[in-house]
């Protein structure tokens, strides 16, 4: 595979960005060689800057599910541009998609977007805490909510923990108003109960914890945060960035039929461009200024343009049997993939709707950041760059999931699962 335009590039960036990227992950530390510069996708696949061609199954990291340079969305968005890029006032757009997606998802009754899922999360703690007039958040060990301060913050070493922040630059006063527990612990959440009594505004997690492995949860463990916080006047906030709309129109909330006070949104609502949203019942999206006295604003909120990509998106989103047709070619991929385990029996991987996590483990089950083997991580390595040469693309890093699109097809799926076929071999 030729890679030397993506290595010329890279090296000019260096000039330009700390590590030579606008975003972490990006600069393949995670499996080492040179990070891919993509020059264009369309549909399933991408082309990178040398020239080679990838059935892409990262989609910018989820929000991709019609494929790359989807001509329904790319109409919408010409169509709009024409008519300007940004006001920074109310444009009709804004309405159009927030009665798509309040006339279909009944665990929201009002909205407000933003401009990433960072913002959106950092919105929905701050309105927490000023509808509780609580200041401390219970977070989860395995859990991604974006790089705001006060989620910044990894387990120490107790049960029950303040923790320790993850990033320099975090004070250690936000560090204090954090708890972090791990994930699947009951015993954790409840003695947090305790030893925080009416101090905890709100208790945030991903339903569907998709930024660090695939860690699906029980229902009735989600069920139990549900009545947990019900009991003690806390907000439950679930982080569906990455399962908003990707495992139904109603994500997670929607799949396990449990309802949040606040939910986050992100990736898919953007049609590729960058926005966020978050939502709750009237009672609490009331304390949002100007209604109420939670201040949170941004100039390129409810952006025209992007307005205009999540309206052809998810009205895309909303044909019968979408998410269905979605599911099943993601299964196929699965199984294709779970056959390699008799020749490998540290293999395994796990799926929900259409997102998959490959994992080099003998574990039918991984529900928290400590069962995952940071050692295995070497296997993931070695594949990454054997799927590279056979013109497959993941997301470069093992903690990393993969999407599906509506844009693979079979013959996609198929030369896929033949490449990891071949790709294994490299590891006896």
């Amino acid at each position: 595979m030729k890679n030397s335009n993506s290595a010329q590039l890279f090296e000019k960036a260096k000039n330009y960005f700390p590590g030579g990227v606008n975003s972490p992950v990006r600069a393949f530390r995670s499996v080492g060689g040179t990070p891919l510069f993509i020059d264009k996708g369309n549909g399933s696949h991408v082309w990178d800057a040398d020239g080679n061609e990838y059935i892409d199954y990262c989609g910018s990291w989820g929000p991709l599910i019609l494929g790359h340079a989807n001509k329904k969305v790319l109409s919408a968005v010409e169509k709009t541009m024409y008519n300007g890029t940004s006001f920074g006032a109310p444009t009709r757009l804004e309405n159009e998609l927030a009665e798509l997606i309040l006339g279909n998802n009944p665990f929201i009754e009002k909205l407000r977007f933003v401009s990433s899922g960072t913002e959106a999360v950092m919105s929905a703690i701050r309105l927490a805490r000023g509808f509780t007039g609580r200041n401390k958040v219970l977070k989860f060990e395995g859990c991604y909510h974006g790089h705001s301060d006060s989620l910044l913050v990894k387990a120490g070493s107790g049960l029950v923990t303040f923790g320790n922040t993850s990033s320099a630059g975090v004070p250690e006063s936000f560090v204090n108003e954090t708890i972090v527990v791990s994930l699947n612990n009951k015993k954790a959440i409840e003695e947090a109960f305790v030893q925080f009594n009416n101090q905890i505004a709100c208790v945030i997690i991903e339903p569907i914890p998709a930024n660090n492995g695939l860690l699906l949860q029980d229902k009735e463990y989600l069920q139990f945060l549900r009545d947990v916080c019900t009991k003690n006047g806390t907000l439950l906030i679930f982080d569906e960035v990455i399962s908003g709309f990707r495992i139904g129109f109603t994500g997670a909330a929607g799949f396990y039929n449990i309802s949040p006070d606040i939910i986050t949104y992100g990736k898919i609502i953007g049609g590729g461009f960058p926005v966020g949203m978050y939502g709750a019942k009237k009672e609490i999206m009331s304390s949002i200024s100007p209604e109420g006295n939670v201040y949170q604003a941004g100039t390129l909120s409810g952006n025209p343009v992007a307005m205009s990509a999540g309206i052809a998106q998810l009205t895309e989103c909303l044909k019968p049997n979408f998410y269905k047709n979605l599911e099943d070619k993601t299964s196929k991929l699965v199984h294709g993939l779970k056959s390699f385990n008799i020749q490998h029996s540290t293999f395994n991987i796990f799926q929900i709707g259409s997102i998959f996590w490959i994992a080099f483990t003998d574990k039918n089950k991984i529900q928290c950041a400590e069962d995952i083997d940071a050692d295995s991580m070497k296997h993931f390595r070695v594949i990454y760059h054997e799927l590279l040469e056979k013109g497959i693309y993941l997301g470069p890093s093992g903690y990393e999931v993969g999407f599906m699109s509506e844009a693979h097809t079979d013959e996609d799926i198929d030369k896929t699962i033949k490449a990891f076929g071949e790709a294994f071999s490299k590891l006896n």
